[in-house]
């Protein structure tokens, strides 16, 4: 069986108020050349479908029409939540998409034998086995709940991520002895290397997942979060496919990839990479740099290229700060757009309103560098300091996920 791991396509995504819905209706005529050239039975997405819990209606619309473009190559498909995803959103259509054949699993069932999909051949017997395991709440690991210190209860956290794979492999270990399982999950895994677009799961990602806590049992784990591909070393071939497009700037030199197992042949994928549809570009330099290397530019993409232009000078001048915004407003050239700009100078005094270093802009910043930055006037005991953080992290978990509640006209 030929088998396609993606993941991460956060839909609705929006890079400095620019919208990607163009890179993704590319990224997925792509895709469905891919399953037809490459003959897919079977594709996994392994979480983070959107960017918001409360996706936007055309949101919405490009992942039906998504599903229904490559359900036309006869393909079957799995879907597990993310962090990013409303469970019940993604549940919603499940009923009428398994007529479909395609598998729903957006958040963790009630009975953990629900996350077990069976694939058949075409007598009807097993041929493989998902255990579609999606993104693992606090309230999904319930003994997480009862740890009374910070490091106990991310101790909880990782036995109770481990407790969950481990039981799926046995149920499916009893009730389809000698047929190969392949694993979703959504998490973060201990020494991944990871951008500055994915949000943080499982208190600010300090829960790191040891890979050898999913055991031997599984063929292949399919892991979404990470957006940047890369394997997790492990014994059983454990991979993040990354998302498909880039989601940040930070992202502008991966390589963009799917992978595709043919469990006839190996367990270990084939990478294959994903056209560039459009390029994030960051220059910066001092004015005259900037100037002639914005001149210059010439190579660009089906889609306009991105920019994040930055001036670096050394002594503070208000003068280069208009010429920097002049140029910046009478800049036209074809095929590309600055995004975002801004100046930095090295020998500027700093005042007292000037929290941050490295000059950041209050649009740079994460709710939780702030909160950092503000508890460090204060003299907390470094247990005292873990306990605040990780209740914080758990309220900006919360009230990301809330979001599912806001109307979309907000």
């Amino acid at each position: 069986m030929k088998i396609l791991h993606t993941a991460d396509w956060h839909i609705g995504k929006k890079l400095h108020k620019n919208d990607l819905i163009q890179d993704f209706d590319l990224f997925i005529e792509w895709l469905c050349q891919t399953v037809e050239k490459e003959e897919i039975e079977l594709l996994l997405i392994s979480g983070d479908v959107f960017d918001l819990a409360n996706p936007s209606s055309e949101a919405r619309k490009q992942y039906y029409r998504a599903l229904m473009k490559l359900k036309r190559y006869n393909c079957k498909i799995i879907v597990t939540g993310g962090n990013h995803d409303s469970p019940a959103m993604l549940d919603a259509p499940k009923e009428i998409l398994r007529e479909l054949e395609m598998h729903i699993i957006g958040g963790l069932p009630e009975n953990l034998d629900d996350v077990i999909i069976p694939i058949l051949d075409k007598t009807g017997k097993p041929e493989l086995i998902i255990a579609a395991i999606p993104f693992l709440r606090d309230s999904d690991l319930r003994t997480a709940g009862e740890a009374n210190t910070f490091e106990a209860r991310l101790e909880a956290i990782r036995q109770g991520i481990q407790d969950t794979f481990l039981k799926a492999a046995t149920i499916c270990e009893e009730r389809y002895p000698e047929v190969p399982v392949i694993a979703m999950g959504h998490l973060f895994a201990a020494g991944m290397e990871t951008s500055e677009s994915e949000r943080d799961i499982q208190i600010g990602n300090q829960a790191a997942f040891q890979a050898s806590q999913f055991g031997d049992y599984f063929k292949y784990i399919a892991l979404g979060h990470i957006h940047k591909p890369q394997r997790v070393n492990t014994a059983v071939p454990t991979f993040y496919s990354g998302s498909p497009i880039p989601l940040s700037f930070s992202e502008r030199k991966d390589e963009k990839r799917i992978l595709i197992i043919d469990s006839n042949k190996s367990w270990l994928p084939e990478s294959i990479s994903i056209p560039i549809f459009r390029r994030l570009l960051k220059l910066n330099g001092t004015l005259e740099e900037l100037r002639s290397r914005l001149e210059t530019l010439q190579e660009h993409t089906q889609l306009n290229s991105l920019i994040e232009v930055e001036l670096q000078e050394e002594q503070y001048d208000a003068t280069k700060i208009y010429e920097l915004d002049a140029l910046i407003q009478n800049f036209e050239k074809p095929g590309f757009e600055i995004v975002k700009h801004r100046a930095t100078f090295a020998n500027k005094l700093k005042g007292a309103s000037e929290v941050f270093k490295n000059a950041k802009q209050l649009e740079d910043l994460k709710p939780k560098e702030v909160f950092l930055k503000l508890i460090e006037n204060h003299e907390y005991e470094e247990v005292v300091q873990k306990e605040i953080v990780s209740a914080f992290d758990e309220i900006l978990e919360e009230v990301q996920h809330d979001t599912s509640v806001l109307p979309d006209s907000l």
